[in-house]
């Protein structure tokens, strides 16, 4: 069982909504983002807006594959500036009936996870108005690109500073897909210029992907 996060242009998001339908996939979950791609390359790629939709779903391994391969045929993710989409394995889930909805299957079941993959999703989560400093440290590291949620912490209003790390504030949640070999170089780049104690007070860790598509995996 994978939870897969696909990042495309508004202008295609019908086109990933009705994928999704056609898969029968559940509980999908919508947001608005942006890329963090540099004026300069905006241009080479012909891209006209930074701008993002950001799609959650679940999906067993087959409609996965399913997913990621309707998604380059329709909407053309592995070009450049199409988007990128990514399936993070699950590790546990909370009751066979929970299962067995996610399957689309009115049965219980057990869920074993594979956890050896080649890709990893870094998520990075900084003070607002950061996120140039953190991409410009994952860069100098090897990082390709990223997109950014912009959100707000549900922490206390006396909740007691960190490392310059508060919850309630607002924030802004970084997604850097890298390989495994890359992952801790990247890691480390962002904590040395952009960690706790610093002004964007950054919060960075990583999960497994399961399957990778999309520009900045090429």
């Amino acid at each position: 069982m994978n939870y897969i996060i696909s990042v495309c242009d508004p202008k295609v998001y019908g086109r990933l909504a009705e994928i999704c339908k056609e898969l029968n996939l559940p509980f999908n979950i919508s947001f608005h983002g942006n890329g963090t791609a540099v004026p300069s390359m905006l241009d080479i790629l012909g891209i006209e807006s930074t701008e993002r939709r950001i799609v959650l779903s679940f999906a067993d391994e087959e409609k996965t594959k399913q997913l990621i391969e309707l998604q380059k045929q329709r909407m053309f993710i592995g070009v450049p500036g199409h988007g990128i989409t990514v399936a993070l394995p699950v590790k546990s889930i909370g009751g066979g009936k929970t299962l067995a909805y996610l399957n689309g299957e009115n049965k219980d079941a057990k869920y074993v996870p594979e956890l050896k993959f080649n890709y990893e999703l870094i998520i990075a989560i900084a003070n607002a108005g950061k996120t140039d400093t953190v991409m410009n440290a994952a860069r100098r590291a090897g990082a390709r690109g990223g997109t950014v949620i912009h959100g707000k912490g549900t922490g206390g209003e006396n909740i007691a500073k960190f490392y310059n790390v508060s919850i309630a504030e607002e924030k802004e949640v970084i997604l850097i897909v890298s390989g495994a070999s890359e992952k801790s170089e990247i890691m480390r780049s962002i904590l040395e210029s952009a960690g706790p104690g610093t002004d964007a007070g950054t919060i960075v860790f990583s999960l497994p992907v399961s399957e990778a598509a999309g520009f900045g995996l090429i």
